[in-house]
């Protein structure tokens, strides 16, 4: 099998520049960075739980409505259920086609949850435990 080198950088590169994950979204939270975050999903799957911080705004609506909740020039990163879900290629592609710097959360809200990251629903704080195939149990990040 041969490999270009230099395609396969500019692969990794671009999927890097434009995808992110859930533990570097929380870091960034953490962090104070600027961005928005925006659950693509419809309004039952988000009354069933979202990430903590995120805005609502589904895909279907995003061209119409996004410059009435997110600032142009602010960075977004959008989420949808999850890595058998394309919500939220889609999303990222309507918010690209606004001028909007965007990237796209892999994993989504299942992976998001599943990590025992902070989620609410319409009563509160949801406890999940950390699921070990999907986060180290016993430490702060995978270190990968």
């Amino acid at each position: 099998m041969t490999t270009d080198t230099a395609e396969a950088v500019r692969h990794f590169a671009a999927k890097l520049r434009f995808e992110t994950d859930p533990s570097d979204v929380k870091a960034a939270i953490d962090a104070g960075e600027r961005f928005v975050l925006v659950d693509s999903r419809g309004p039952a799957a988000w009354r069933q739980g979202r990430v903590a911080g995120a805005v609502h705004l589904p895909t279907a609506e995003i061209a119409e409505r996004a410059s009435s909740i997110v600032p142009v020039g602010v960075p977004v990163v959008v989420y949808c259920w999850g890595p058998g879900c394309n919500g939220s290629t889609r999303a990222a592609l309507a918010f690209s086609l606004l001028g909007y710097e965007v990237s796209e959360m892999i994993g989504g809200f299942e992976y998001w949850a599943r990590e025992g990251l902070p989620v609410v629903d319409d009563e509160g704080l949801v406890e999940r435990a950390p699921d070990p195939l999907t986060a180290p149990v016993a430490a702060i990040d995978c270190a990968c």
